[in-house]
């Protein structure tokens, strides 16, 4: 299982206390350092079966002084996917990659009902 986050945000330690509770392991990987690929955001759009407007952090600061609202709906996938390998503030977090399955932001529920524990 991958972790992806970013350790000062809240949700991201909420969802790691929640996996290390649930007795889950994990490779942690900071978003900020280690950026997701544009290669990697596809599979795993793909894999998540979300769209992939879903993995924009739309919260962030960056997102929205970029006013990536008003851009997103004109850009392509190809441009979106760049967008988003570029800064990895730009995604939203955590992210969890566990085999056929991905999971963007942290609703407990749905990981509890996806990852099975």
């Amino acid at each position: 299982m991958l972790f992806i986050e970013y350790p000062k945000c809240t949700t991201c330690r909420k969802a790691k206390q929640w996996l290390d509770e649930h007795g889950f392991t994990y490779t942690d990987r900071p978003i900020h350092t280690e950026n997701p690929t544009a290669e990697e955001l596809k599979a795993w759009c793909a894999l998540s079966g979300l769209p992939l407007r879903k993995f924009f952090n739309t919260s962030g600061l960056k997102y929205k002084s970029l006013q990536l609202k008003d851009k997103l709906p004109s850009m392509t996938e190809e441009e979106q996917l760049g967008l988003l390998a570029s800064d990895g503030m730009l995604v939203k977090r955590p992210i969890v990659v566990d085999g056929g399955h991905v999971l963007v932001g942290f609703k407990p529920e749905a990981w509890e009902i996806l990852l099975g524990k």
